[in-house]
């Protein structure tokens, strides 16, 4: 009888062994073909990939495939091959190809970018806006993965990049590091361009069986290696313009340069009060001056002065729609892109000594200790008295004698009182360690200097936020029946509590604290500020706060800035290269005239236009400075640094050299002393073997071995394994 017990029992225990074999390879069968949903397999390739490896087993995926396909969660699509029924979520969004093996689409609105590998890409390139159809949903923090099913726009279809010539045929090789296919050009499409130039090419077809798109060249800007060509190559990777149009030039040159008795009889005259301005040595364009009157008792009145762009731009003009469409002036290491034509940036516009010149100005009567009692906003019209370069003040401000001494010494400690009031509030004290180039005649650089910002630098930046502040709390308090008027703010939000997290722990691997309980984030990031002054890796973390930190925006919404502690703030100082500082001079006017609000959609999208093309002059900057420095390091190949670790990827650790603040890479390939797993969690790379842990902060001895100037590279390698 026991006997008789126990054999049911087996029976039962089979018939459960065999239905749980099937419900794992039904659930092995969906999640192979959902995951690659649009494709069909074999049976015999179903086995494969789930790992059916024996006769029984492959009976099981035989058994398991009629009931998913009776529960219609797969189809037979014919010649016995399957496929899922389930169509995933389509989406929306806009790639960003990080590297050549995956990339990310950004969905507006959604919380997490959807991942993609380059195979799953068809053809889709940095910045298109497609169709990803999600097939696995994010989990466990990571993000969910889908692919791409249409291309709805191409970004662009122009790039730059150096010839390759074979003998039958050529290649476009991209600068762009998010372009990571080279672009076939037959030999008829190459416009007399040479091997080793640097060319525009137009992408022109990409057949479905290819893996290259096919373009044809349109533009040959030189001999790559070049200083003009590779200049003018940065210049079109990132849509700048080259020149202005001769109708532009022409516009601007007929502007008369005479102010009439009838214009000055509408402003406030400061020609007669001590008047300078303060500038690069090398500055051409003077856009921003200093007045300065001692009232007595303690007080004083300063005005801000700026140039009177918009007395010149008008509305709607052709030097309006072009300033506009630049948005911004780009400075590149060896050269500036002008927003506006030469006539009115270094004429016109520009507040040079011993001359009349039209201002939009703010004036603030206030005491030695910073404290306002009193402001002023209009047009006005100066009068110079003199131009000092920063090093002709910062000596005055030291101690030596001479012109205005007396007035620079007292802005410079009003400004400081004014710096000190703003972090009491809760300012963030950035000060980012920026590099500037001794380049000879060709433009080859010589050498990298880090730019030192001294007293008389910090002191213009604290009258030009007090004008800019100023103004933005101008048109905010002032309504126009119960409505706030519309007017171009300069935002800046909160930090991302997540972001603040991760680099509270980067900082703790230099051995530094930020106090994320703090009731004042601010306050406790100027303590890690103040704490890394002077030390190696305070540019790493420095620019890695500013990376936490949310983006700085033009918008119309009156919201504050929290790197400035401001509760409203604006662009007023620079219209000479800043569009939306033109916008603010004319609001700012139309409601000092007290009319009605302007149109707020139609200022949001000028804003977005001016945000986006500031963000595209930031990358053209950082780009002429990498590639100037990888030109630089070509000449240290096999010279030793130190460098402490800036990132750590998977396939690379990025290093940042202490002395030239030039970042390289060590290939994870390259370190042959073990063989090394990512951790991506902590940043690290662990070692199988020695167990050694390279992360963020670690200091190392490398060696330059290969530098890449299309791709501005710098690969480096470990000097020992200490």
């Amino acid at each position: 009888m026991s006997r008789k017990r126990k054999g049911k029992s087996n029976k039962r225990s089979k018939k459960k062994r065999t239905k749980d074999n099937i419900e794992f390879y039904k659930n092995k069968i969906l999640q192979l073909l959902n995951s690659n949903s649009g494709k069909a397999f074999t049976e015999k390739q179903i086995a494969r990939k789930t790992g059916a490896d024996n006769k029984k087993a492959r009976a099981m995926v035989v058994h398991a495939l009629v009931d998913l396909e009776l529960d219609e969660k797969i189809r037979e699509t014919g010649k016995g091959y399957y496929t899922s029924i389930f169509e995933g979520e389509l989406l929306t969004g806009k790639v960003d190809f990080v590297n050549p093996r995956f990339g990310f689409i950004v969905v507006e609105g959604e919380e997490d970018d959807i991942k993609v590998s380059s195979r799953d890409m068809g053809q889709a390139l940095d910045g298109d806006e497609v169709e990803v159809q999600v097939f696995k949903e994010g989990v466990d923090g990571r993000n969910p993965e889908g692919r791409v099913v249409q291309i709805i726009k191409r970004s662009r279809m122009e790039f730059v990049g150096r010839l390759d010539m074979g003998d039958r045929f050529a290649f476009v090789i991209p600068d762009n590091k998010r372009m990571h296919t080279d672009i076939f050009v037959h030999k008829g499409k190459l416009k007399g361009a040479q091997n080793n130039d640097k060319v525009i090419v137009r992408i022109i077809s990409w057949p479905e069986d290819e893996k290259s798109p096919i373009g044809e060249v349109v533009n040959i800007l030189g001999k790559a290696g070049d200083n003009t060509a590779e200049m003018h190559s940065i210049m079109a990777e990132f849509g700048l313009p080259f020149e202005f149009e001769d109708k532009i030039v022409e516009a601007a040159d007929k502007i008369p340069g005479e102010i009439t008795k009838d214009e000055i009889a509408k402003r406030r005259d400061f020609r007669d009060t001590t008047t300078f301005t303060i500038d690069p040595a090398d500055a051409k364009d003077f856009d921003d001056a200093l007045s300065f009157i001692d009232l007595g008792d303690g007080m004083y009145e300063i005005g801000v002065h700026i140039a009177d762009v918009s007395h010149y731009v008008t509305p709607d003009s052709i030097l309006d729609k072009e300033a506009f469409s630049r948005a911004t002036s780009v400075y590149l290491v060896d050269r500036t892109i002008p927003m506006l034509p030469e006539r009115l940036s270094n004429d016109l516009c520009s507040l040079r000594p011993n001359e009349d010149r039209l201002t939009f100005s703010a004036t603030f009567k206030m005491n030695a200790e910073g404290d306002v009692k009193e402001k002023w906003f209009g047009r006005g019209i100066i009068h110079s008295d003199k131009r000092f370069a920063y090093e002709d003040a910062q000596e005055l401000i030291e101690g030596k004698e001479g012109e205005f001494a007396h007035e620079v010494r007292t802005l410079n400690n009003i400004a400081k009182e004014l710096k000190q009031k703003r972090y009491n509030k809760g300012a963030i004290n950035f000060e980012t360690v920026e590099v500037k180039f001794k380049l000879d005649e060709e433009g080859k650089p010589l050498g990298v200097i880090p730019k030192v910002r001294k007293d008389a630098h910090k002191m213009i930046e604290e009258f030009m936020l007090l004008a800019n502040k100023s103004v933005a709390e101008k048109v905010y308090h002032k309504k126009k029946g119960n409505d706030k008027l519309t007017f171009v703010y300069r935002t800046h939000d909160n930090p991302d509590p997540d972001r603040l997290e991760t680099f509270s722990k980067f900082a703790g691997r230099f051995g530094h604290k930020l106090n994320l309980n703090s009731d004042n984030i601010a306050k406790a990031m100027n303590s890690l500020m103040d704490d890394i002054e002077g030390k190696p890796e305070q540019n790493i973390l420095e620019s890695l706060a500013i990376r936490t930190m949310a983006k700085a925006i033009y918008t119309t919404e009156p919201k504050g800035h929290f790197g400035l502690a401001f509760d409203h703030y604006t662009h007023f100082t620079s219209p000479i290269r800043r569009y939306p500082d033109v916008m603010v001079h004319r609001l700012l006017q139309r409601y000092l005239d007290d009319n009605e609000s302007a149109e707020k959609g139609l200022y949001e999208n000028r804003c977005r236009h001016s945000s986006e093309m500031e963000r595209r002059a930031t990358e053209a900057e950082r780009a002429s400075i990498k590639y100037k420095q990888v030109e630089y390091m070509s000449d240290h190949i096999g010279e030793d640094f130190e460098g402490i670790v800036s990132g750590v990827t998977d396939w690379g650790v990025y290093i940042e050299i202490i002395d030239t603040a030039c970042e390289g890479m060590i290939r994870v390939s390259d370190l042959e002393d073990d063989y090394y797993e990512f951790d991506e969690k902590n940043m690290r790379l662990i070692g199988q073997k020695n167990k050694r842990i390279i992360t963020l902060g670690d200091k190392m001895q490398v060696k330059v071995v290969r530098t890449d100037l299309d791709k501005r590279n710098i690969d480096l390698e470990l000097v020992n394994n200490d």
